[in-house]
């Protein structure tokens, strides 16, 4: 018989959507994104701007996340051609931050509205809408 009692990121992650009520904590997206500590963070000194750290945040949150976000990298949907257009001008570890953060954004939409359902926009998503006067390769 499987125990009931799971340990690890997964099992976090999934015990704190489940138990919190998203909408009255975090009122916003970014609000959770913020309290995650995955919320960009710009250093601007006179005309240099520089990125710094996101911060600690909730480490058992940011492992899940973080798990979550290399396994979507690996994928072909939008969030795995996120990740390849970013990897490109960012790096990897900015890359794997940018869609933890996707992901987190997509399940606060999620938990706030029992109406809402996951529709992946697929990995052509870039291509369709943000360049459509190029011609499409055959």
């Amino acid at each position: 018989m499987r125990s009931s009692i799971r340990t690890g990121p997964r099992a976090y992650l999934r015990a704190l959507v489940t138990s919190l009520d998203l909408r009255a904590v975090f009122p916003a997206p970014g609000h959770l994104a913020s309290w995650a500590q995955l919320s960009p963070r710009t250093i601007q000194s006179g005309n240099k701007n520089t990125s710094g750290r996101t911060g600690k945040g909730n480490p058992w949150l940011r492992g899940a996340l973080g798990e979550a976000a290399i396994s979507a990298a690996r994928t072909d949907t939008f969030l795995g051609a996120r990740y390849r257009r970013l990897v490109k001008r960012r790096g990897h570890v900015k890359a794997l931050v940018a869609i933890a953060r996707s992901i987190l954004v997509v399940v606060w939409h999620l938990m706030t509205n029992p109406h809402t359902r996951y529709r992946d926009l697929g990995p052509d998503w870039h291509t369709r809408h943000q360049e459509p006067a190029r011609p499409q390769d055959p």
